[in-house]
């Protein structure tokens, strides 16, 4: 049995494919692994708080050592980090805003990605500082563009910056096995959430053919 943890980043509600995705995802998971449990993780329409100083001052101090101001200024990324470790699987629902991610998403990835937490930093290698602390762990990335031409050799290839981002951010983190697709040049229409069911159930069925 594995827990799956859903997140969804969109603003939007019933108008959002990128939730539409995800419930997709649920649900054909679940023919499969009934017994599998769901988390869901609301960040697009939550109020995921920015990084202070007081969190820099708390997050970069020994456990043993925070006071009860450190404790409150982390509870919320205390809450989220464990939500992340205790996933075996993470699928990101998110659309792109402005070429990249939204800034919500943006909160909760500053406040998941801790060191000590779910990353290691280290001095003596400058080219390769990272070590993730997250393992054991798939990704799933679903994400929807507005627009066309940002897959790879296209006219907007460049212009992605949401893609190669999340996946760095997951491999920081630890996590290498990192699947995604993604939905390009769609409004919400019949045809277009036809064709984000095609791609999310291909995704779950390559999966078990491997």
């Amino acid at each position: 049995m594995s827990k799956i943890l859903i997140i969804n980043a969109s603003a939007r509600n019933e108008r959002s494919i990128s939730r539409y995705m995800t419930s997709v995802f649920v649900d054909c998971w679940k023919e499969m692994h009934s017994n599998d449990i769901i988390v869901y993780r609301e960040v697009g329409q939550e109020d995921i708080p920015h990084v202070t100083e007081k969190w820099i001052v708390g997050a970069f101090k020994p456990s043993e050592l925070r006071n009860a101001e450190d404790v409150e200024a982390l509870r919320v990324s205390d809450k989220l980090v464990a939500e992340l470790k205790g996933a075996d699987i993470i699928v990101l629902g998110t659309p792109m805003y402005n070429w990249s991610i939204p800034s919500a998403l943006k909160a909760y990835i500053d406040q998941v990605l801790r060191v000590n937490e779910t990353i290691l930093i280290s001095k003596e290698d400058p080219k390769n500082p990272y070590k993730g602390l997250l393992k054991d762990k798939k990704v799933f990335l679903l994400m929807v563009r507005s627009n066309i031409g940002y897959e790879p050799g296209e006219f907007y290839e460049h212009m992605d910056f949401q893609t190669n981002y999340l996946k760095t951010v997951f491999r920081i983190m630890g996590i290498e096995d990192i699947e995604h697709v993604a939905l390009n040049g769609v409004g919400l229409k019949e045809e277009a959430l036809l064709l984000a069911r095609q791609k999310v159930e291909q995704l779950i069925n390559n999966q078990h053919e491997e």
